[in-house]
């Protein structure tokens, strides 16, 4: 079974074991390591799955960086606080142009009243846009009126990763070759390089060795040991992957 938490763990020591360092996204923007590894999880959804994800590496003696949305299924103060207090970084998930259906005066007020609340929270230097996948609105385009380095603000990975130096693997459409279910989780990279399952990555790793600097990107509702919960997530998530191929994503 893939995306269960105990195959994270397996993919998560495999990479520790071959020698990364592991760099919170803010920590990569401001000094980035030769071999490198930055864990950028998006917390759309359960949030305890994340705290979860964050002990783990507490205990492995790593950190991660934490995007949460301004919503109430994302959003817990408690945990918020809680990852924080563990080392990692976190970061404000943004999608203010769908939720201002695509106005830009409303959208960056969202954007300011949502950091501001964040910060009060927890130190947030680095943003990432939420996809919203069903939406026709693409939250990245608030930055062509506006600056988020006028907020203090040092990076967003949309924008700010080299993505020909810096491979990205990231678990959207819960599969690891997403790319064609994928509505704006794309990169432009000249890696040749893809995988289906989570063990395909640990053993490329441990075989052939991957590139010397990667940022995942993890969504934790989607990985559970629970058998229940972890095949409704597979049957929800797979009649998502239709919906969005037939209905959202762009073929050309």
């Amino acid at each position: 079974m893939d995306f269960t938490v105990a195959e994270y763990k397996k993919l998560v020591t495999a990479l520790k074991e071959q020698g990364y360092q592991f760099q919170t996204y803010a920590e990569f923007i401001t000094s980035p390591k030769d071999r490198m590894i930055i864990l950028r999880h998006d917390v759309d959804l359960l949030p305890l799955n994340s705290l979860n994800f964050a002990k783990i590496q507490n205990e492995l003696g790593i950190k991660g960086t934490y995007y949460f949305r301004a919503v109430p299924e994302s959003w817990d103060e408690g945990i918020i606080k809680e990852i924080a207090s563990l080392g990692h970084e976190i970061g404000y998930h943004y999608e203010c142009l769908t939720t201002c259906s695509g106005d830009m005066d409303k959208g960056i007020k969202d954007f300011e009243e949502n950091l501001e609340a964040l910060r009060k929270l927890a130190p947030v230097s680095t943003i990432c846009m939420h996809g919203s996948p069903m939406s026709k609105y693409d939250s990245k385009d608030l930055w062509k009126n506006y600056n988020y380095r006028d907020y203090d603000i040092i990076g967003e990975p949309y924008f700010d990763v080299n993505f020909n130096e810096v491979f990205y693997l990231t678990d959207t459409g819960r599969k690891w070759d997403g790319d064609k279910v994928s509505v704006r989780d794309r990169v432009d990279s000249s890696f040749n390089l893809s995988f289906h399952t989570t063990q395909d990555i640990i053993s490329y790793t441990n075989s052939v060795g991957l590139p010397n600097k990667i940022m995942f990107t993890f969504h934790p509702q989607r990985w559970s040991d629970n058998l229940f919960i972890w095949t409704k997530e597979l049957i929800l998530q797979s009649i998502k992957n239709v919906i969005k191929k037939l209905f959202y994503v762009k073929t050309t």
